[in-house]
């Protein structure tokens, strides 16, 4: 029997991470009272589904079929600066991602997977061995998207000329041949 986190909707859903930028370990977490659930993911799918959340809410209002209020931006009162509930124990690492809106609640509803137990697999009447569900108001899903890009920019400075990360300890540009960049 599958073990499924179910939130519906959770008292707080968030990214954030854990360490110094360079060496971040990036994580969802779900909340609902004491229930604390953690899921580790790269920074890629934090930003990507942070993108896909913000796109689909944005369908969703063009579309104009929702009976209750989609707000464009995160509400002021869900806006979630806290840092993550402690103690973080990660419960899996994501793989795939999946992604819908329910017109019938109207909520974003988000399902992570495990690595390795992919929605395709599932498809012959298989169950995940895990699985994180989350079903988000559209206000919740808005804030949501706003901590997530503050997250992901909160990391290394990018190169203006090539793009790649900045360290702290200094950044050889693949655009300058290798030799470090002199500002005039």
């Amino acid at each position: 029997m599958p073990i499924v986190h179910a939130f519906d909707p959770p008292e707080r859903f968030v990214a954030g991470t854990v360490g110094e930028p360079g060496a971040r370990t990036f994580f969802l977490q779900a909340t609902e009272g004491a229930r604390v659930v953690s899921v580790a993911l790269e920074k890629q799918q934090v930003a990507a589904l942070a993108e896909r959340v913000d796109e689909l809410l944005d369908e969703v209002i063009a579309d104009g079929s929702a009976r209750t209020v989609v707000p464009a931006v995160a509400p002021v009162d869900l806006i979630d600066d806290a840092p993550l509930t402690l103690p973080i124990t990660e419960e899996f690492r994501a793989g795939t991602m999946t992604l819908s809106w329910d017109p019938e609640d109207e909520r974003v509803v988000i399902e992570v997977f495990p690595v390795g137990a992919e929605p395709i697999e599932l498809a012959d009447g298989e169950e995940a061995e895990e699985l994180l569900l989350v079903r988000l108001e559209p206000g919740q899903a808005r804030a949501f998207v706003q901590r997530a890009e503050s997250v992901i920019g909160a990391g290394r400075p990018s190169c203006p000329f090539c793009g790649q990360p900045i360290d702290p300890d200094g950044h050889l540009c693949v655009r300058a041949n290798g030799f470090k960049r002199r500002d005039p």
